[in-house]
C-alpha cells in the first residue's frame, strides 16, 4: 500500500485500542526516495486485526525506520497510529534496554544483563511517547491492550493521564523468577508500571506467581493468596482503590488456517521435494528459529553430533536441517553466537559428512511461509530445545502442519508449550544425555506410538488457537470494566 493513498483520520475516536513495540504493517523505503507499507507477519497480527476492524479499533506502534513520522494511516477500517523512532531511540530504548538488559533478565541470565542508566532514561522517554499516543487516540472509556516487555510503562503513563480507560497487559515472554528480577536497578518502576493495569496477563501460572510476590514486596500491594492454575485462575492486587487483577493465558497460533494449508496439493508436493532435494533420507530433523542465545541450537547441535559419535543416530540416512532467521545482529552476543554454532556445523559436517552429502544443512536467511510449511510437513523430528521460551509458536505450527499424524516433537521442558504438548519427548535442555534420549526416541517411535502422540497434540493445538487466547483475554479484561462499574 503506498503512503500516496493515505488519508488522515481525527483522533480520540477508537474504541479498541492495540499497543505494541511495532505496527502490524512495515514502512520500506523504496530507491527513488518513496515509501510503501508491506504487512508485517505473525500470529499477534493475525488474532487482533479482526477485533480491531469490527471495535473501531486503532493500532499503536513503530513504523520499522528510523523517523517514519507520525500522520494516522486508515487502512482496511483499522485506524495506524505510528510512534516515530530516532535512530538513537532504536539503539537505546529497543537495542539496548529492551535486548540488552530484560531480554536476557527475562530469559534466566543465560547471557548477563546490562543496565545502563542512559538506556532506562530513553526506555522511559519511548514508553511516555507510546502512552501520550494512546491517550490522543483512545475514545472515552475505551479499552486498550498493551503488548510487551518494550511498553512496561506504559499502563501507569496511561492510567494517569486517561483514568476513564481499561487498561490490559500481556507478556509474551517469560516473567522472571523474584530472585533474579531483583537485580534490576528500576524493578519498582517496571512494577509500579504493570500495576497501572486492570489485566496483566502472562503465558504461564509461575509468571503471575512471581509478579504477585514482586507486587507485595517491591510496592507494598497487597495481594490475594489465589492459586493461580490450580484453583482460582486469577491473583488480585490491591493497589490504593483499585484491583488488579493477574492471571495466565497460554497464546496460541491460527491453527486451523495453517492445518488447511499444510494439506494443500503445492505444499505436499514442495515437501517431497525437499526430501529428495536432502537425498530422500529415511530420517529428517528440522530446527526452526530466530537465532538467538536462548533457543538452544547449540544444544540440539552438540546432541546430534554425540549421537552420530556414538552410532545412536545414522549418519547414512538421517539428516539435521537448521533453518535459522536473523536476529539483532548489531549486538555483541549474537554475532559471537552465529560464529559457534555456524563452527559446529562446519565441525559435524567436517567428521561425519561424505562428498556431495552433508549431514548438516544451516539457513541463515529469512524463510518464505509456503516453503516453512513444507519443511515441517517433510519433517520427521522437530526440535524444539529452548533453554527458556515464553510459549514457542514453532512447536505448535509443527503439530497443526502434521494432518497426517506423522513425525515426533522433541521439546523443552522450559518453553510454554511444554505445559500443553504433554505427548511430546520432552527434555530437559541443560541436560545433554536427557535430549540425546529425546531424540533417539523420536527417531526410533513405531508408527502407532507417533500417531497416538500426534493426535492427541494436535486435538490441543486445534482447539485452543489464537482467537480462543485472545477471546479469553479480553472477556477477562471485560469483566474488570464491569467490575468497577458495579
Amino acid at each position: 500500500m503506498s503512503r500516496g493513498g493515505d488519508r488522515k483520520v481525527s483522533s480520540g475516536d477508537s474504541d479498541f485500542v492495540v499497543v505494541a513495540n511495532r505496527l502490524p504493517i512495515d514502512m520500506e523505503r523504496l530507491p527513488d526516495g518513496t515509501t510503501t507499507w508491506k504487512r508485517a507477519p505473525g500470529g499477534l497480527v493475525t488474532a487482533l486485526e479482526p477485533l480491531l476492524r469490527r471495535r473501531r479499533g486503532a493500532w499503536i506502534g513503530w513504523p520499522g525506520v528510523p523517523d517514519a513520522g507520525d500522520e494516522p494511516i486508515e487502512q482496511d477500517d483499522m485506524l495506524l497510529c505510528p510512534v516515530s523512532l530516532s535512530a538513537d531511540d532504536i539503539a537505546e530504548y529497543y537495542e539496548g534496554f529492551s535486548n540488552a538488559a530484560l531480554w536476557p533478565l527475562y530469559h534466566d541470565v543465560i547471557v548477563k544483563p546490562i543496565y545502563h542508566r542512559e538506556w532506562w532514561d530513553r526506555y522511559v522517554d519511548v514508553n511516555r511517547r507510546f502512552a501520550d499516543a494512546t491517550a490522543k487516540t483512545a475514545a472515552s472509556g475505551a479499552t486498550v491492550w498493551i503488548q510487551d516487555y518494550q511498553l512496561q510503562l506504559v499502563p501507569k503513563m496511561l492510567r494517569e493521564l486517561r483514568p476513564d480507560l481499561t487498561i490490559g497487559f500481556f507478556l509474551h515472554i517469560p516473567f522472571p523468577p523474584v530472585e533474579l528480577f531483583m537485580q534490576m536497578p528500576w524493578r519498582t518502576e517496571i512494577i509500579e508500571g504493570l500495576l497501572g493495569s486492570d489485566l496483566v496477563g502472562f503465558h504461564l501460572p509461575g509468571g503471575a506467581q512471581n509478579f504477585l510476590i514482586l507486587a507485595r514486596r517491591l510496592v507494598g500491594a497487597n495481594t490475594s493468596r489465589a492459586n493461580i492454575g490450580v484453583r482460582s485462575r486469577f491473583g488480585e492486587i490491591e493497589v490504593g482503590s483499585r484491583t488488579v487483577k493477574v492471571g495466565a493465558f497460554p497464546i496460541s497460533i491460527d491453527s486451523t488456517a495453517l492445518d488447511q494449508q499444510a494439506r494443500t496439493r503445492p505444499i505436499r508436493q514442495r515437501a517431497k521435494e525437499i526430501r529428495r532435494e536432502l537425498g530422500n533420507p529415511r530420517k529428517i530433523l528440522l530446527g526452526v528459529d530466530r537465532l538467538d542465545y536462548t533457543k538452544g541450537i547449540d544444544v540440539r547441535l552438540k546432541a546430534f553430533s554425540e549421537l552420530l559419535d556414538e552410532g545412536r543416530a545414522n549418519r547414512e540416512d538421517t539428516v539435521l536441517v537448521q533453518l535459522a532467521t536473523p536476529s539483532r545482529e548489531r549486538v555483541e552476543s549474537y554475532i559471537a553466537m552465529r560464529e559457534s554454532i555456524e563452527r559446529q556445523v562446519g565441525h559435524i559436517n567436517g567428521e561425519h559428512a561424505e562428498v556431495g552429502h552433508s549431514i548438516v544443512h544451516y539457513l541463515h536467511r529469512p524463510i518464505p511461509r509456503d516453503e516453512l510449511i513444507a519443511f515441517f510437513v517433510a519433517a520427521d523430528v522437530m526440535l524444539v530445545t529452548p533453554l527458556r521460551d515464553g510459549m514457542n509458536l514453532v512447536a505448535k505450527e509443527y503439530v497443526a502442519c502434521r494432518s497426517d499424524l506423522g513425525g515426533a516433537l522433541v521439546l523443552s521442558e522450559f518453553t510454554g508449550a511444554a505445559a500443553e504438548l504433554r505427548q511430546a519427548y520432552q527434555a530437559n535442555p541443560h541436560h545433554l544425555e536427557g535430549v540425546k534420549d529425546a531424540i533417539e526416541a523420536a527417531l526410533s517411535q513405531t508408527p502407532e506410538e507417533g500417531r497416538r502422540r500426534m493426535r492427541a497434540m494436535r486435538r490441543q493445538v486445534l482447539v485452543h488457537d489464537v482467537d480462543l487466547w485472545a477471546q479469553s483475554f479480553l472477556e477477562a479484561l471485560a469483566a474488570t470494566r464491569d467490575a468497577k462499574s458495579e
